[in-house]
């Protein structure tokens, strides 16, 4: 097994080449790219958001994890956050993956789920001062120069915003759909909507959005206190003609599990957060299926979440 410091090297050796390293050929029939699917992968679904601090990657572990032990399939979680890689802490790995006889990265699994991320790459608390270029040079090394093998699903934890490495993958990636994390608050839809737009303008379908942080109930009276706002996404949905596929209440257990490595659907089965973030799996195999089903529809997915009381 070659070290996988050769390919860091790599990439700055060709920063200056970096742009045109990430570039695909493609044909594209109706504006949607149909030559960049990655070899082995069914289904590809970017988790975003429009803005950082909204729970994106808490969802995307979690939905993968789900996705993998609830439902069987053969799951990737890919850590596109190149800047701020928060997947190596909340899936607790920490080794650096080895390189196969290809030069392909193998990616570190747990919890029956494959990773990647920047985080695996370079040391610990080290910070990605990097340009542009390079980081599209790395994140083409983080999905085409990985032996991702046979999956059902590669969920793509997405950087916050919709600047140029958003756009990248977007573009440059066969996506399935995309899943919008936002809470309640109009400060954080405002920037869901233009996350939103920018998947239309690359012709992504929308699976759905996901409220997170929805409402906090208080362990001792059961009272539900809506903190960030309430019905939020819900109402944002049906403005914009999309659906809501996730409402995730806002619980100590899931920053407990973000921070110790184990995701809360692992720690707490069975609890009130856990089968939330199955519903939304559910939502998402469901929502994948219609798309095969009916690959000409940008699919509104039904909606299969309890009303917020």
């Amino acid at each position: 097994m070659a070290s996988v410091t050769l390919l860091l090297r790599s990439l700055r050796r060709r920063e200056t080449h970096a742009v045109s390293a990430y570039k695909f050929s493609s044909s594209s029939v109706g504006g949607r790219k149909t030559e960049l699917r990655l070899d082995g992968v069914k289904d590809i679904i970017a988790v975003a958001s429009g803005k950082g601090g909204v729970g994106k990657s808490s969802t995307a572990v979690n939905l993968a994890v789900a996705l993998a032990n609830k439902f069987n399939l053969k799951i990737g979680l890919l850590d596109a956050d190149v800047y701020g890689p928060s997947v190596p802490i909340m899936m607790s790995i920490n080794q650096k993956p080895q390189v196969n006889q290809d030069m392909k990265m193998i990616p570190v699994e747990n919890y029956g789920v494959k990773c990647m991320s920047m985080g695996l790459l370079v040391e610990k608390d080290a910070p990605i001062v990097w340009r542009g270029p390079m980081v599209m040079s790395a994140l083409a090394k983080m999905t085409r120069g990985v032996d991702w093998g046979d999956l059902d699903v590669l969920v793509v934890d997405m950087p916050p915003g919709t600047g140029d490495a958003q756009i990248t993958i977007s573009q440059n990636l066969k996506l399935s759909g995309a899943v919008i994390v936002s809470t309640p608050q109009d400060v954080a839809l405002a920037d869901a909507n233009r996350g939103i737009s920018m998947f239309d303008k690359v012709r992504v379908p929308i699976l759905g959005l996901v409220e997170n942080m929805s409402c906090f109930v208080c362990p001792h009276c059961n009272e539900a206190s809506f903190i960030f706002g309430k019905e939020g996404a819900r109402q944002m949905a049906e403005k914009k003609g999309l659906k809501l596929i996730g409402e995730i209440p806002l619980e100590m257990k899931i920053r407990e599990g973000s921070d110790e490595g184990v995701p809360v659907v692992v720690s707490s089965p069975g609890s009130v957060v856990s089968k939330a973030y199955e519903d939304l799996a559910q939502n998402v195999v469901n929502g994948l299926k219609e798309l095969r089903d009916n690959p000409e529809n940008e699919i509104q997915m039904k909606l299969n979440v309890p009303h917020s009381s």
